[in-house]
Order: C-alpha cells, then sequence, then structure tokens
C-alpha cells in the first residue's frame, strides 16, 4: 500500500468514526476522504480567528477546541468547547461570510479539515456525495441552531 493509499485509508477510518457523516456509506466515505486533510494541532494553536475569511471547516478528531467570541467590551470569552465529532468553522464554508468566532487548541488535537475550494471540486465531481456532505453538515448547523434558541428561551424566562 503506498503512502497516499495509507493516507486515504487513515482519513476514511476518521470520517467513518464520526457521528457527522453516519448516513454515508464505507463507499461514499472513501470517496469523500480524497478531499479532507489531516492537521495536527498544538496546545494553544490558534486556528482561525474571529473576523478571519473562511476558507475550510474542520472536524474534531481528538483533542479538544475552545470557541471564543468578542463581548461588547473586546474581550474574549469562552462561549464552548468541541471535542470528538465536533465540526467548527463549516458557516465560513458554506456562505463565505467571515469567521463568527475563534477557535484555538485547549489541547494537542488532530483534525479532518475540509476547504471551500474542495468541497466545490467534490460537487463538481461527485455530486451525490458532496450533496449529502452539506445535508450533514446543515442537519449539525440545524440542531445547533435549535439549541441556542432553546438555551437563549431559558434565560430571559
Amino acid at each position: 500500500m503506498s503512502d497516499h493509499s495509507a493516507f486515504l485509508e487513515e482519513i476514511s477510518s476518521m470520517l467513518l468514526d464520526c457521528d457527522l457523516f453516519s448516513h454515508l456509506s464505507p463507499a461514499e466515505l472513501h470517496a469523500a476522504a480524497h478531499y479532507f486533510g489531516v492537521n495536527k494541532i498544538a496546545e494553544d494553536e490558534i486556528i482561525f480567528n474571529e473576523g478571519d475569511a473562511g476558507t475550510f471547516m474542520c472536524i474534531v478528531h481528538s483533542g479538544n477546541i475552545a470557541v471564543f467570541k468578542a463581548n461588547l467590551n473586546e474581550e474574549q470569552v469562552e462561549v464552548t468547547r468541541l471535542g470528538h465529532g465536533r465540526a467548527l468553522g463549516e458557516m465560513a464554508v458554506l456562505d463565505g461570510e467571515r469567521r463568527s468566532a475563534t477557535c484555538q487548541a485547549s489541547e494537542d488535537s488532530i483534525l479532518l479539515t475540509l476547504s471551500k475550494e474542495a468541497l466545490d471540486k467534490m460537487l463538481e465531481e461527485h455530486p451525490r456525495i458532496g450533496a449529502r456532505v452539506i445535508r450533514a453538515i446543515a442537519v449539525s448547523l440545524s440542531r445547533r441552531l435549535r439549541m441556542a434558541v432553546g438555551q437563549l428561551v431559558d434565560h430571559i424566562i
């Protein structure tokens, strides 16, 4: 097995291990693996800053990512932590807007990455698989939005 094949198998395995893509078959995940990369991020390393251009998204394979948002005084406030299987940066990849938060590794982490360019290429070359990946991302965003609205209502009442 070549290094490239072994790398693709590793990415396929990581995708298979991710609940986000549980509705994709192993063959579809193997095809999608060609478009993903893997990044090792050191503890305290900034992945991206609020306001940066959104050119890629990540899925946490291992480790922990802290998400910060600037408050009215421009102080960075930690709003959540993301662990295994959680996606980050996907809004900017889908809508082309700037990053809505800063993400920083709170421990050494391994991230699967998907660039906007690679997602566009996947949609062109494998439209069905690309659409299923986008749907998985949209479902994840929808769940998070519903949870956030619920938490907001809980604070109002």
